[in-house]
C-alpha cells in the first residue's frame, strides 16, 4: 500500500522554489499544485480567472506572485481564501502531492502526514536568478523582489498569523543556491523518502 503524504513548499521570490518543486514532484511521482489552485478556486466560485487577474497590480504575469488571489475587497478575499482552503484540504485528503505557497503550510499545519519546506536564497542570488532565469531587467528584478516579499509577508501574516519564513512552522529550510535546482530537488527527495518511509516500489 502506498504511503500517503503531503509536502508544502513556501519560497522567496527568485529562490527558484517553483522549478525545484516541479522537479521534486517528478522524482516522487506525485502531482504538483500551484497556480492551478487559483483556477480551481475561480471555477468553484463562478468567477473567471480573468476576473481575478484583472484585480492584480499591473496585470503582468509576475503580479500573480504578489497577489495570488487578486486584490479585491476584504470580503471577497476572505471568500476566495476560504474556498482555496477547502480545495487544498480536499487535495491533501485525496492524494499524495506537493502544494506550493497559498498558506498551505498553515492550512495543513496539523496534518501528521505533511512536511513543510521553506526555500530561500540570498538577495544577490535571488537577484541573479530573476535576471538570468526569469529574464527580468535589473531594475525590474529589484522592484519585484521588494514588492513580492512585502506582499507575501502581509498576505501570510493576515491569514496564517505568522510570516512565511517563520522557523517554528517549517520542518526544513534549504538555501537553493547551495545545490541548485537539481541538487536541491535531489536533497529534498532523499529527505522526504526518509521522513515518510518511502521506497522505489511505493513511488511507482
Amino acid at each position: 500500500m502506498k504511503k500517503h503524504f503531503i509536502v508544502t513548499i513556501s519560497r522567496q521570490f527568485g529562490s527558484l522554489g517553483r522549478p525545484i518543486a516541479i522537479k521534486l514532484s517528478e522524482m516522487l511521482g506525485v502531482n504538483f499544485y500551484d497556480r492551478d489552485i487559483v483556477e480551481m478556486t475561480a471555477k468553484n466560485l463562478g468567477m473567471a480567472v480573468s476576473e481575478i487577474k484583472e484585480k492584480e497590480e499591473g496585470g503582468s504575469g509576475f503580479s500573480r506572485m504578489m497577489f495570488p488571489l487578486g486584490r479585491g475587497a476584504t470580503e471577497t478575499q476572505d471568500m476566495i481564501f476560504n474556498e482555496q482552503t477547502r480545495i487544498i484540504r480536499d487535495i491533501a485528503d485525496r492524494e499524495s502531492c506537493i502544494i506550493v505557497g497559498r498558506c498551505s503550510d498553515f492550512i495543513l499545519g496539523n496534518e501528521k502526514n505533511a512536511m513543510h519546506i521553506y526555500i530561500y536564497a540570498s538577495y544577490e542570488d535571488r537577484l541573479r536568478n530573476s535576471i538570468d532565469v526569469l529574464r527580468m531587467s535589473r531594475d525590474e528584478a529589484e522592484r519585484m523582489i521588494k514588492k513580492v516579499d512585502r506582499a507575501r509577508k502581509a498576505y501570510h501574516l493576515h491569514y496564517a498569523g505568522y510570516l512565511p519564513e517563520d522557523l517554528m512552522h517549517h520542518d526544513l529550510l534549504i538555501n537553493s543556491n547551495l545545490l541548485g535546482v537539481s541538487g536541491s530537488a535531489e536533497s529534498l527527495y532523499k529527505t522526504i523518502q526518509i521522513r515518510f518511509g518511502l521506497n522505489e516500489e511505493e513511488e511507482e
